[in-house]
């Protein structure tokens, strides 16, 4: 049983995991920056450890600190939160390699996502339909326009959409520049360009015995600079077919790496409701609430319960209702629009007349026995199956 977590992040997504060990009685530790010493995260948890350095390179991203910090707190738990080191399979082996639990999928897991081109190799294999890899220097000029990606990385870093061959060799080395910058490393490669694509993504959850679940789909093609704005469970655009035949190719997904734990299949989708591999997020999304909204269940608790070798049911709870989560943008207008933050003076919503909730409790499932629901949990889904002590308080 994990009886105290670190969480090796900070800010929105630190208090969000905060908040799931609150409810179970498990003891939270921060870690921060000498600028977040007086952050709400660092405020909120049971115990924080200092991280000397002000930037991110010298703390959140030293991963030996953090798991001196962790041993240094008496903390049994990591939780990476997304962003920083989640998706660093180094990082996972040396959490393991300590002793600690590592909240989250194993390192080849990660490791087997963490390249777009080998990640696309490996879901092709598992039938997973996936754009054709297009060598740059063979494209011709039926196959334009085309879309240069880097293989390491995401959020539009590296990323270049070439309608001519004139300015391919160009976009191609520009991207490669940009990606050895951002991700330190330059591997990029192309594929055909779908310009009217929609970005569908499921969630997916799995156990240690095999079990996965697709908890619905995700709509996030309202997007800013390549960055997500505006995203919806379920997707306008996916009817009962289609999301039959998105669970199925996210499920094999998960399947053909031994995932367990949270994580989302990217798929981008046509308007004839055909949809190929993107890439894997092996860790929890920034829009999950909008899915916890829609199934009544706790993801980060499930992630806990997973990390503790429990099993989930074999049936997934159903979705209902409709949720939103919009993002906010801070950008200058006298500087080309480019990001920057500021202080926020006032915000209102002057038009909302209801409350945010979760849906009511499910009914039980007949074909499975339902499991006794975690603290703080709305739905029998809350928890996995097994047998747990009570934690001390």
């Amino acid at each position: 049983m994990i009886s105290r977590l670190l969480v090796a992040n900070r800010g929105e997504i630190a208090r969000r995991v905060f908040r799931t060990c609150r409810e179970r009685g498990i003891t939270t530790v921060a870690v921060h920056s000498d600028a977040d010493a007086r952050a709400l995260h660092t405020r909120e948890a049971d115990i924080a450890v200092r991280l000397p350095g002000v930037t991110a390179a010298d703390t959140y991203l030293r991963a030996d600190l953090v798991i001196e910090a962790a041993l240094a707190a008496g903390a049994d738990a990591v939780h990476p939160g997304y962003g920083f080191l989640s998706e660093n399979a180094a990082f996972a082996q040396a959490v393991i390699d300590a002793g600690l639990t590592w909240v989250g999928p194993s390192p080849d897991a990660i490791d087997a996502m963490g390249s777009k081109i080998a990640s696309k190799k490996l879901m092709a294999a598992a039938g997973v339909p996936v754009l054709p890899e297009l060598d740059p220097a063979a494209i011709t000029e039926a196959e334009l326009p085309v879309l240069v990606k880097a293989s390491a990385g995401g959020g539009g870093r590296g990323m270049r959409v070439v309608r001519t061959l004139a300015e391919l060799a160009d976009q191609v080395e520009a991207a490669r520049v940009e990606a050895a910058a951002a991700f330190g490393d330059p591997t990029v490669f192309c594929e055909p360009y779908l310009a009217t694509g929609r970005h569908i993504e499921v969630q997916v959850m799995g156990d240690v015995h095999g079990t996965i679940w697709a908890l619905g789909e995700r709509e996030c093609s309202i997007q800013r600079r390549h960055q997500k704005v505006v995203e919806e469970a379920p997707s306008p655009m996916v009817d009962p077919a289609m999301r039959e035949r998105l669970h199925a190719a996210a499920t094999a997904a998960a399947a053909a790496i031994s995932y367990r734990g949270a994580g989302t299949v990217e798929f981008l989708a046509a308007e004839d409701g055909s949809f190929h591999f993107l890439e894997m997020n092996t860790r929890l999304q920034v829009e999950h609430p909008v899915t916890e909204l829609v199934t009544g269940l706790d993801l980060v608790a499930l992630q806990l319960d997973i990390a503790e070798g429990l099993a989930l049911p074999l049936t997934p709870p159903p979705v209902h209702g409709h949720a939103i989560e919009v993002r906010l943008y801070a950008e200058d207008p006298a500087h080309t629009w480019r990001p920057q933050t500021g202080t926020l003076h006032t915000f209102t919503l002057p038009a909302a007349t209801t409350e945010f909730g979760t849906p009511p409790p499910w009914p039980t499932p007949t074909s499975t026995p339902a499991p006794a629901p975690a603290s703080g949990s709305g739905s029998g889904w809350g928890a996995c199956s097994g047998q747990r002590p009570p934690r001390a308080g």
